[in-house]
């Protein structure tokens, strides 16, 4: 039966051995990697389920079919349940056996063609989504690995559109717990009662429209993650709670009397300044001190200019997929990219790039199809060889823009942020900052 197994699996191109005991087995599998094992539960000199045990110790990946009789097929189910990845029954055909064997081979394929997506994309990319080869960009990268593989909070830190949930998701997934769940909570958007309710859970009747009770995303993220964006935004009493739950590791629901322990690790990120938050008042220091006991900083788009290149090709590589349309962009509209100092970041370079494919005429997209915040750098650039004869803070710069752009659209300003690629909120807080009245 052994040698007939073989030839099925020769003539499906696997370079098949055999053994007649367990140990025969081990000693085949320890010095090379194993893709497939037919393993009997019928052994002589050990039992199958702990040849299985032993196999999948030593190489864990390793596809273990197991073979069984028809009075012992709780034995086979019983393998399954320790990570056999199916059985067949003897007597069994050899068209049973191929048909199989066959299936197996088209996983393993899968497998590794989804294994060499995946370097792939990281090598193009940088860091799991995250694209860019900046320096500054390989500097975040290695923070990242390290952060990845602890259990600290971390605060992130950068402008808005830079990027600050896809660097907590590229934390949480090239870590131990990325089999457990991910869940971000944007406070800038939520009103403080929703918040707490979100985080910490409710009881029935806590409050009105309370019809049963729910549990809180820090409970529900058990052994996972909690990212909170914009952490910033969190009214003082919500502060303390949550420090509250961080440093107790329980939460208590609101209207209840009972805490509930939690396990989560907490990931936080702010376009804010912390620091002068703290001096004014408006953010718990001893808040700051649990949430930044690791921190990083992504750098905004203007200090990386060279990854502006890659980051359009990766947004036009990506339009093309959904759109099936294969678009470049001009040299002289590629300069203006690379001379506009983009407040949005990432964020607003996808969706200049997403806006000029839908304006374009053509596969090319020119100048006049960008954005005219974007244009409008044209008209201030001096011209070569020659110095601007008037420097403009970047403050003004950005204020300008935002203005102009709720001005063109005749004030919308939901349209404007998504333009822009802000949020709302950020919008919001900036046209208070500059007195614009509603």
């Amino acid at each position: 039966m052994r040698e007939v197994c073989r030839e099925v699996a020769q003539s499906l191109g696997f370079n098949a051995s055999v053994a007649d005991t367990a140990e025969h087995a081990y000693r085949l599998l320890d010095p090379q990697a194993i893709d497939v094992v037919l393993l009997d539960l019928k052994l002589p000199g050990a039992g199958g389920l702990e040849a299985l045990h032993q196999i999948k110790e030593r190489r864990p990946d390793s596809i273990v079919i197991v073979v069984t009789g028809y009075g012992t097929i709780h034995s086979a189910v019983q393998a399954m349940k320790n990570g056999a990845y199916d059985y067949v029954t003897k007597p069994f055909s050899m068209e049973e056996l191929r048909l199989l064997l066959e299936r197996v081979a088209n996983h393993l394929k899968l497998k590794s063609e989804n294994r060499i997506l995946r370097e792939k994309v990281k090598s193009k990319q940088g860091f799991g989504n995250i694209v860019g080869r900046a320096p500054e960009m390989e500097k975040l990268y290695r923070i990242i690995a390290k952060a990845a593989h602890s259990s600290h909070p971390v605060l992130i830190l950068g402008e808005s559109g830079t990027g600050k949930e896809m660097v907590a998701r590229a934390i949480h997934f090239s870590g131990p717990f990325r089999d457990k769940p991910f869940i971000p909570v944007d406070c800038g958007s939520l009103v403080p009662t929703l918040i707490e309710s979100e985080l910490f859970g409710y009881v029935k009747g806590a409050f009105t429209g309370a019809v049963q009770a729910k549990d809180g995303l820090l409970a529900i993220a058990e052994g996972g993650t909690v990212f909170l964006d914009e952490v910033g935004e969190l009214p003082v009493d919500l502060q303390a709670k949550l420090l509250r739950a961080i440093q107790e590791k329980e939460v208590r629901p609101v209207g209840s009397t009972r805490r509930i322990p939690i396990n989560v690790r907490i990931l936080a990120a702010t376009n804010r300044d912390l620091e002068q938050g703290v001096a004014q008042g408006t953010f718990r220091r001893d808040l700051y001190f649990r949430l930044n006991v690791l921190s990083l900083r992504i750098p905004p788009l203007r200090e990386r200019r060279q990854d502006i290149p890659l980051l359009a090709e990766y947004f036009l590589d990506r339009l093309l997929r959904s759109t099936g349309q294969e678009r470049s962009i001009s040299d002289e509209a590629m300069k203006i990219m690379l001379a506009y100092d983009w407040p949005g970041n990432v964020r607003e370079l996808e969706n200049c790039l997403e806006r000029a494919c839908a304006l374009s005429t053509g596969p090319v997209m020119h100048v006049m199809d960008l954005p005219s915040a974007i244009r409008g750098v044209s008209s201030v650039l001096p011209p070569p060889g020659e110095s601007s004869a008037k420097i403009v803070s970047m403050a003004e710069l950005e204020k300008q823009t935002i203005l102009s752009t709720i001005l063109q659209l005749n004030g919308d300003k939901l349209l404007a942020a998504r333009l822009l690629g802000i949020g709302k909120t950020t919008l919001y807080r900036k046209l208070k900052e500059y007195r614009v009245q509603d």
